[in-house]
């Protein structure tokens, strides 16, 4: 980093401790100017919202100004839709450039002065090398370059050819203009890089003008300077170009002090992909349905999914800019998104898939209008509708069971249940078709209970939604979910087909729903609350007035945590094998639906013995229960944990135990509860977590082991599925399995050098420089070692190999 790299301040990140720093000082005159770069060549991802939130939002803590500027050199991949696309969502995301909006091709002309001047100081040439020659000649990462036999070109030629370059008379390739600076630096960026090169292709915006056009390292500091630019961040994968950024600013008649770049950890996202390659890929394949997809991390799917961009900008500030890499939690974006949308998204009633009830003592043909506030008490906003209630209604098909499971306090045959905002409901009658599908329920209602009072005191436990039969509108509904079953899809293991890892329930869609008439006539920006489901919103381009399509936001609350609570208590998700699977690798579902289970959280359990007026949604993941509240302080406050870890385990007495148990010998507590929350389930399957063979002593063995490089995670996987099975030591089971990491040099000399030799053009790309191939050939390893290698001693080998193989 720079001087300031150590640099803290108490609730400020490092970034704007710099800023803070240099405007205290007086440099720059104390302005801040910042600048948000992008490439039209594509959308936006959640990624860059990151950069966008932090480059406007810190210039406009000291009064500065933001400038959005396309770096768009290269005229073979830019386009016009890009710049607009982009310019739809920063504005999307709140944040307005006002008249500071930049073309790095409006400095053509003066980025071509620029190197003229770098040439006349003796500081660039014109290389007629071939592409193959100057990637030789470049040297690798234990070599020297070397220099082309163009390198020591007279002034005067390099002029001439540069400025016959410009005037269109050589063809593609023929020529190069690189900087002359040091061949035999550590940093492969300053070996001579290349600052222009010929293009014969018309720009979207200067169309045939130009046919040589500036490298992004030659455009990017001076773009900066030419604006007035004073502190340019990038994330770090532009590490080592600040060496030559600075280079670039020193050489040439720049106005001083120029402007540093700084660089932060890029936005890595868990069970999703920010890599274009790789959301291309999926689109082409038919397994997206293009780049405004709501599964996609796009701004343009987020934006069709419903997010609202507050929530987005919330998400931001949350996770902080650091100087680490590390991967978020998905979680805290779904948090930052109900905790946004819960004030403000109006309440209705939506049954998802439906199965009729008539009430048999209801006046036939009689219309009551019921009155249903908008939002809860706690919310504190007024607005309330009127709702149809009629002798034909429809509820949700798992809102009643003839057989129940312990627990369930929904509809049964001969018991009651409150309606909302109706009355309390007791079923009679089951009337099924030839098949045995339930197709309507009989019920008797009692007039008494109207708002689901019980004037005799009779207590009725469970409260479900419903709509009016033949007053509520159809809607198809699209419910969303995580993209990928992984957290980290595309380094699950090197060589392996990340569509493997694909989650094909991340688009479900009901084509069968109801939705309660009062929305009718609102504007299709809202976002609702479905109640006990979900938020969900318009789809912007495919729902009309005549066909509604929903699209699923978010859930209540974390349904993958509810997932594992399902796990826990043995009453896993019921799915009716009425399902037909769409290209999309979703479901489509028609008539008889798999059934769901009632959020929690941000919305009542009302199979658990939640009061019916507290379904509004919960902001905070401390339990309402004053049980589960206490467990929760006592995770956060004594044991250090995330607050997605402590919520899990407050709600979950046998995973609490579990954890409490395995605490007394854990070397690392918040591992151990990452392993209880996400892996225990994963082995409980659907049995009660007493079954288990394990205890949290061995758990808390086997975490030691994966910290301790003794076993893979991976393989730890395996030792603990077996101990789930069977019981046992952690450290027999490895040992017996032989699942233990491979640090025997002479079993893995062997296999790196037959994976070298089999990989020819791989191994000479990391001798020309391709650092990053290294992890191609670790993964070639951890494929045949079934990830049990260790990663350290493989490195060294094929370090070891790839250079002492290199007849460069």
């Amino acid at each position: 980093m720079t001087e300031h790299s150590d640099r803290t301040v108490s609730g400020r990140d490092f970034v704007r401790a710099i800023i803070d720093a240099d405007v205290e000082s007086g440099k720059h005159g104390g302005a801040v100017v910042t600048r948000f770069p992008p490439e039209p060549n594509g959308f936006l991802h959640i990624g860059h919202a990151k950069s966008i939130c932090l480059n406007f939002g810190a210039a406009a803590e000291h009064d500065g100004v933001t400038h959005l500027r396309f770096d768009d050199t290269n005229p073979e991949t830019e386009d016009e839709r890009y710049v607009r696309a982009i310019q739809e969502d920063v504005r999307w995301l709140g944040f307005d450039w006002g008249e500071h909006l930049y073309f790095a091709s409006d400095y053509f002309e003066r980025l071509y002065e620029y190197a003229i001047e770098l040439i006349e100081a003796g500081l660039a040439y014109v290389d007629s090398s071939s592409e193959e020659e100057i990637r030789e000649y470049r040297g690798t990462v234990t070599e020297s370059g070397r220099p082309t036999a163009y390198r020591d070109r007279p002034v005067a030629e390099n002029l001439d050819l540069f400025r016959r370059m410009r005037a269109g008379e050589f063809e593609n390739g023929a020529h190069v203009l690189r900087g002359k600076i040091d061949l035999s630096s550590p940093n492969m960026l300053m070996r001579d890089p290349v600052f222009y090169r010929i293009r014969h292709a018309d720009h979207y915006r200067t169309a045939g003008e130009w046919c040589i056009y500036p490298l992004y390292d030659f455009t990017h500091c001076l773009s900066d300077s030419i604006e007035g630019i004073t502190h340019s961040m990038c994330t770090l994968e532009f590490d080592n170009n600040r060496e030559l950024y600075d280079w670039i600013l020193a050489h040439v008649d720049v106005p001083s002090p120029p402007p540093r770049q700084y660089e932060f950890a890029p936005l890595n996202l868990e069970y999703t992909l920010l890599s274009k390659r790789f959301c291309l890929a999926l689109i082409e394949q038919g397994y997206l349905n293009g780049w405004d997809d709501p599964r996609l991390p796009t701004l343009a799917g987020i934006r069709r999914r419903g997010v609202p961009p507050a929530a987005l900008r919330t998400f931001c500030n949350m996770i902080g800019v650091a100087k680490a890499e590390s991967r978020v939690d998905i979680a805290k974006l779904e948090y930052a998104i109900r905790d946004e949308l819960n004030p403000i998204a109006p309440r209705v009633m939506c049954v998802l898939r439906p199965v009729k009830l008539v009430i048999d003592n209801f006046p036939e043909g009689h219309v009551e209008e019921l009155e249903a506030p908008y939002f809860p008490k706690d919310v504190g906003k007024e607005g309330s509708r009127a709702i149809p209630f009629t002798r034909e209604i429809l509820i949700e098909r798992d809102d009643f069971e003839e057989t129940p499971p312990k627990g369930f306090r929904r509809l049964v045959l001969g018991g009651e249940v409150r309606l909302r905002y109706g009355y309390v409901v007791r079923c009679v009658d089951v009337i099924k078709d030839d098949d045995g599908v339930i197709k309507e329920l009989h019920c008797t209602y009692d007039p008494e209970t109207k708002g689901g009072s019980t004037p005799d005191g009779r207590k009725v436990k469970g409260t479900i939604h419903w709509v009016s039969a033949s007053h509520s509108l159809p809607a198809e509904v699209r419910l969303y979910d995580r993209l990928f079953t992984v957290p980290d899809p595309e380094n699950v293991e090197e060589g392996e087909d990340f569509t493997l890892h694909l989650n094909h329930e991340s688009l479900t869609v009901l084509d069968n729903c109801r939705v309660e008439s009062s929305i009718a006539s609102d504007p299709r920006d809202i976002t609702y609350q479905f109640e006990r489901t979900g938020y969900f919103v318009h789809d912007a381009v495919d729902s009309t007035p005549d066909h509604l399509v929903f699209n699923r936001t978010v859930t209540l609350r974390d349904s993958w945590a509810k997932a594992r609570k399902a796990t826990e208590t043995g009453a896993a998700e019921r799915e009716s094998s009425h399902k037909e699977t769409t290209e999309t690798g979703g479901r489509v579902e028609r008539g008889v639906e798999p059934s769901i289970e009632p959020n929690v959280g941000h919305g009542v359990d009302t199979d658990r013995g939640g009061a019916a007026e507290s379904i509004a949604p919960a902001v905070n993941p401390r339990p309402e229960d004053p049980e589960a509240a206490a467990r929760y302080d006592d995770l956060c406050e004594e044991h250090g944990l995330a607050e997605s870890e402590a919520s899990v385990l407050a709600q979950h007495a046998g995973l609490f135990s579990l954890f409490r148990e395995g605490s007394e010998y854990a070397a690392a507590e918040t591992d151990l509860a990452k392993w209880i929350v996400n892996e225990v389930p994963r082995v409980l399957e659907e049995r009660p977590i007493e079954e288990l063979r394990f205890g949290g002593r061995e758990l808390a063995r086997l975490v030691e082991l994966v910290s301790s490089g003794t076993v893979s995670g991976r393989a730890a996987k395996d030792v603990l599925a077996i101990l789930a099975e069977e019981g046992g030591d952690p450290d027999a089971v490895i040992e017996t399995k032989g699942l233990g990491r491979v640090s025997d040099v002479s079993t893995l000399q062997p296999m790196v050098a037959r994976l070298i030799e089999a990989n020819p053009a791989q191994a000479q790309g990391y001798r020309d420089g391709k650092t990053g191939l290294m992890g191609f050939f670790v993964g070639q390893v951890m494929k045949e070692t079934k990830g049990a290698a260790d990663p350290e001693v493989t490195q060294d080998l094929l370090r070891e190999a790839l250079s002492g193989s290199d007849e460069g």
